[in-house]
C-alpha cells in the first residue's frame, strides 16, 4: 500500500508574520508545500474564498485551515514539533496563548514606532510598548529558568511554541537592538533555537521581509 504525502498550501502575505512558524515547520519537517503570497491590497479580491476571510490559511489537499495558532499545532503535531506529552502540549498552548495577549498588546504601538501608523513614536515605546516587554519577557525568562535554561521553553524538544517566540524575538532585536538585554535566558535559549541547522538554513535563504 503506497501512503501518498498530502499536498499542502500556505497562503498569506509578503511578510513573516503569522505564516512564518508555519514555514519554519515545513523546512524543519522537509516536506514540500506551496508558498502562496499576496499583496495586502490583493487580499480583499480573495476574501471570499478564505473560511474567515483573512490569511494565514493552509490548505491540506484542497481542505481549508484558517488561524495561525491552528495551523502551527495542525503542522506540529503532524511533523513532531508539538511536545513528547499531555502536560506539554498544554504549556505549549498556554504559552501561545499568553504571547497572543502580548501581541495584542505590543503590535499597535509598535507599528506606530515603526510610522506605519499615526502617532507619537517616543510616547508609544515609553507607555506602551516597553511596559507590554516587561510584563511579557519577565514570564517567559521565569519560564526558560524553570525549564532548566536547556534551550527551548517547554519540555526538551524544538516545538512550536519555540519557533513563535523565537521569530518574535528575532523582529524585535531587529528594529531595536539591545530591546531584551535585561532578559538573558530568553536571549540564550533563542540563539539555541535558531542554531538548529535546518532552521538556521530556512533564516538565511528566506525573502527578506519587514517583520
Amino acid at each position: 500500500l503506497c501512503l501518498l504525502m498530502p499536498t499542502y498550501k500556505l497562503t498569506y502575505l509578503h511578510l513573516r508574520g503569522r505564516a512564518e512558524i508555519a514555514r519554519d515547520l515545513f523546512h524543519l519537517a522537509g516536506v514540500p508545500y506551496e508558498d502562496i503570497r499576496y499583496r495586502l491590497d490583493e487580499v480583499p479580491t480573495i476574501s471570499e474564498s478564505l473560511p474567515f476571510g483573512q490569511v494565514p490559511m493552509l490548505e491540506v489537499d484542497g481542505k481549508k485551515l484558517p488561524q495561525s495558532h491552528a495551523i502551527n499545532r495542525y503542522l506540529a503535531n503532524e511533523f513532531g514539533f508539538a511536545g513528547n506529552s499531555a502536560i506539554e502540549r498544554a504549556w505549549i498552548d498556554a504559552v501561545a496563548d499568553q504571547h497572543r495577549d502580548h501581541e495584542i498588546e505590543i503590535w499597535p504601538p509598535f507599528l506606530i514606532h515603526l510610522g506605519l501608523e499615526p502617532g507619537d513614536r517616543d510616547s508609544q515605546m515609553k507607555e506602551k510598548i516597553e511596559p507590554a516587554r516587561d510584563k511579557y519577557f519577565t514570564i517567559l525568562e521565569n519560564i526558560a529558568k524553570e525549564n532548566g535554561s536547556n534551550g527551548h521553553f517547554v519540555g526538551d524538544s524544538l516545538t512550536w511554541v519555540d519557533l513563535l517566540i523565537s521569530e518574535h524575538v528575532y523582529t524585535f532585536t531587529q528594529y531595536f537592538p539591545g530591546f531584551l538585554d535585561a532578559f538573558p535566558t530568553v536571549l540564550d535559549t533563542v540563539a539555541k533555537i535558531q542554531a538548529t541547522p535546518k532552521l538556521k538554513e530556512w533564516m538565511e535563504k528566506r525573502p527578506v521581509e519587514k517583520f
